[in-house]
């Protein structure tokens, strides 16, 4: 787990996330979108469906916490 308290794999599935959502966003991109678009789709279930969610101490701001916590690690913040 990180120092937020997430696990280190949905850490890493958001990660994933943020990167093929903003390569799906590039302007210039003409292919290869179908490819990115189904990477979302099963990266949104991966995350969506994790464990840690189950669990008593995680809740709805949890989600937004996490995102915040991928962008901070992309962007090298401790």
């Amino acid at each position: 787990m990180d120092g937020v308290g997430f696990p280190d794999d949905l850490v890493a599935s958001q990660r994933a996330w943020d990167r093929a959502y903003r390569a799906l966003a590039e302007p210039a991109r003409r292919s290869g979108t179908t490819v990115l678009r189904r990477r979302l789709i099963r990266l949104s279930a991966q995350i969506w469906w994790h464990p840690y969610w189950s669990t008593p101490a995680s809740g709805p701001a949890d989600r937004v916490a996490l995102r915040g916590r991928a962008r901070e690690l992309e962007c090298g913040e401790p």
